[in-house]
């Protein structure tokens, strides 16, 4: 799809961008791959390479700016992974991930290892407070990019807690699991608000991407908070369920919003609200498609935003009252920007002169949406599928994060 999205947009240096995204490609494959917790981090590590040069050389005005932020937030967040997966060798004697799972670690050890995989992960999903790297990347990157960024960048942090952080120190991430939780209601509260007063399109969407990621982490974390309240692990799956599915919806609706924000720069060349208006009267197709992918993002039931939501949701209840009522704010904050934004941009008078020029949207950008839109309506409707998959692999992980390694 980002191939497609780029297809008449990238001007130079084609074959490079292409490059650069096959290389990513590669990379992300071997992140999902690797059973061996160093090959792990190089690929983890080596993705910073090719989005580096994405970002940098078809990027905005401040791309400097915006992809040195962006290197050194992520790569000083992952010195102190490397460091404990290394201790962790000393320990096992290998780099095999399994072979960590098994290890006995003390509980100062745990407590310790937990915060090294918490800071290199909590910056790629991106956690409040260290999500400001995000919009500045978002806004500068090209449409591609940001689709990358968005669709699969983000949701390797979630898949790093769940392969590391919470099976080989369950112990710790059950004691600080109040922390955790802490930072993503702050993140789906907070972020939500600051994502209200945004002029610029893409940054309002960055911010609602790190408010909707903060219920994956909430997801994963509030296990023990069940575990601990009702002593069975009943509700517990559904948590960790409404979070994967949260991440892979999260990744069909974010790419897609950022496609129909690249389709509106390419012809008018501004991401200002304030600039548009009206679209609606001049592109009736491509304000359908930009409506459905809002209301997704607001959790519309019958898209898939809202499983992910619900589930999550759905479980804090079994942990603690106020967790679920802090997390259903969402439900009103992710409603109230993205109808501002809808509102400002699609409907209303056209208030500027290029907008009433505009040609709708061409076959190329009709079938990238339409694709989205199927995935984003078909998960919404049957997410059965996807959650299927799923249950095995979630229950094992349940036993290891309950086992007590002490």
């Amino acid at each position: 799809l980002v191939v497609i999205a780029g297809w008449e947009v990238v001007q130079y240096r084609i074959a490079q961008y292409m490059a650069a995204f096959l290389i990513m490609e590669g990379l992300m494959i071997g992140v999902f791959a690797a059973l061996d917790a160093i090959l792990f981090y190089v690929f983890f590590e080596s993705m910073l390479i090719p989005m580096f040069l994405i970002i940098g050389i078809w990027g905005g005005p401040r791309r400097v700016y915006a992809t040195l932020k962006f290197f050194l937030y992520t790569f000083l967040g992952s010195v102190f992974m490397l460091i404990a997966l290394i201790y962790m060798y000393n320990q096992a004697g290998s780099f095999e991930i399994l072979d960590f799972h098994k290890l006995p670690l003390s509980l100062t050890e745990q407590v310790l290892i937990f915060f090294a995989f918490m800071l290199g992960f909590a910056v790629k999903v991106p956690m409040w407070p260290v999500h400001t790297w995000l919009p500045d990347a978002h806004v500068e990157a090209p449409t591609g990019g940001s689709v990358i960024l968005a669709a699969i960048t983000l949701k390797i942090g979630g898949y790093g807690f769940l392969r590391f952080a919470l099976p080989i120190t369950p112990d710790a991430a059950g004691i600080l699991d109040w922390l955790v939780i802490t930072m993503s209601l702050v993140a789906v509260v907070y972020i939500g608000l600051v994502a209200l007063i945004q002029q610029d399109m893409k940054k309002l969407i960055a911010y609602s991407s790190i408010a909707h990621m903060g219920f994956v982490t909430l997801g994963f974390f509030i296990v023990f908070g069940i575990y601990r309240h009702t002593g069975s692990l009943s509700g517990a799956a559904m948590g960790v369920e409404g979070g994967m599915v949260q991440m892979v919806s999260h990744g069909f609706i974010s790419g897609a919003l950022f496609l129909c924000v690249g389709v509106l720069y390419d012809r008018v060349h501004s991401r200002q609200i304030k600039d548009y208006g009206g679209v609606v009267n001049t592109m009736p197709v491509f304000a359908a498609f930009m409506v459905l992918f809002g209301m997704a993002n607001a959790g519309l039931p019958g898209t898939s935003g809202f499983i992910g939501e619900f589930l999550v949701i759905l479980s804090s209840f079994k942990a603690s009252f106020w967790i679920a009522f802090l997390a259903a704010t969402t439900l009103i904050l992710g409603a109230a920007y993205t109808l501002w934004l809808i509102k400002r941009v699609i409907f209303g008078d056209i208030g500027n002169s290029h907008v009433a020029e505009l040609k709708d949207v061409n076959t190329r950008e009709i079938i990238i949406l339409s694709l989205l839109a199927v995935a984003v309506l078909l998960l919404g409707v049957w997410p059965d599928p996807l959650t299927s998959v799923m249950h095995a692999s979630v229950e094992n992980l349940l036993q290891h994060v309950t086992a007590s390694k002490l």
